[in-house]
């Protein structure tokens, strides 16, 4: 009888991405960071275990939106009191803070929960094309038909 493979937390390994953003579509550019941060990418992942990398994501600042979606497309946060929805277009918040843009679109996608919020704190991400992860000696990463 063939048993079902489960991994352990002691046997996995995580590494370390480098996403350049330039001219990278924002969804398209979630999705995949989403997926590395999950683990989706692996043979052994398992839904219930944080099996992902850590995932460096530079040059924030010159993510694209399709269409006029920059413009159109408002990014909400609430303080919590009464009354306290706040809002922004992406053409603002793309121009003071690029790297909450990203980390907003890629947050949506990961598992609402406690192992979502893990996974979630493997991610860096940089307006600029500096970062200060060389001594993990991150590889890089590429993916086709990204960019707009």
């Amino acid at each position: 009888m063939t048993r079902t493979y489960s991994p352990k937390a002691a046997e996995q390994k995580h590494d370390w991405l480098v996403i350049d953003a330039t001219d990278v579509v924002l969804g398209r550019l979630a999705s995949h960071a989403a997926a590395l941060l999950r683990g989706k990418h692996k043979t052994t992942f398992a839904p219930h275990m944080d099996m992902g990398d850590y995932v460096v994501i530079i040059n924030a600042d010159k993510v694209v939106l399709t269409a006029n979606k920059a413009a159109q497309k408002k990014a909400y946060r609430h303080s919590g009191y009464p009354g306290g929805l706040r809002s922004v277009s992406y053409t603002e918040l793309l121009e003071k803070n690029p790297e909450r843009a990203v980390e907003k679109a890629i947050r949506g996608m990961l598992p609402k929960n406690s192992l979502g919020r893990d996974q979630f704190r493997k991610l860096k991400v940089y307006a600029g094309a500096e970062h200060p992860h060389a001594a993990q000696q991150p590889t890089a990463y590429t993916f086709g038909q990204v960019a707009q």
